[in-house]
């Protein structure tokens, strides 16, 4: 589209979802694939396993930080989020 840049805010209700249902069939894609390779009960435990430990830690990132630790802190994308744990560590 002219006038839109890569680094642009996404605005539109309508690509928001698009780019939402493109993660989780992206992310059910990688699931099959990884059992087709190796279609064993070990691989679909720890599939589901790391699935639910990434689900809960992206929870701690953008909710428990700033709900429970630190309230001034404001979600800003995975970069802000090493950069405040950065910031913490070199605080006495």
């Amino acid at each position: 589209m002219p006038g839109v840049r890569l680094t642009d805010d996404l605005t539109s209700a309508r690509a928001i979802l698009a780019k939402g249902w493109l993660f989780l069939l992206l992310g059910v894609l990688a699931a099959i694939c990884l059992l087709a390779f190796n279609p064993t009960w070990q691989t679909a435990i720890l599939l589901v396993i790391a699935i639910w430990a990434f689900c809960r830690w992206y929870y701690f990132m953008f909710y428990v930080i700033e709900k429970y630790v630190d309230a001034s802190f404001r979600f800003d994308g995975l970069g802000s989020f090493l950069k405040y744990m950065l910031r913490r560590t070199k605080e006495p």
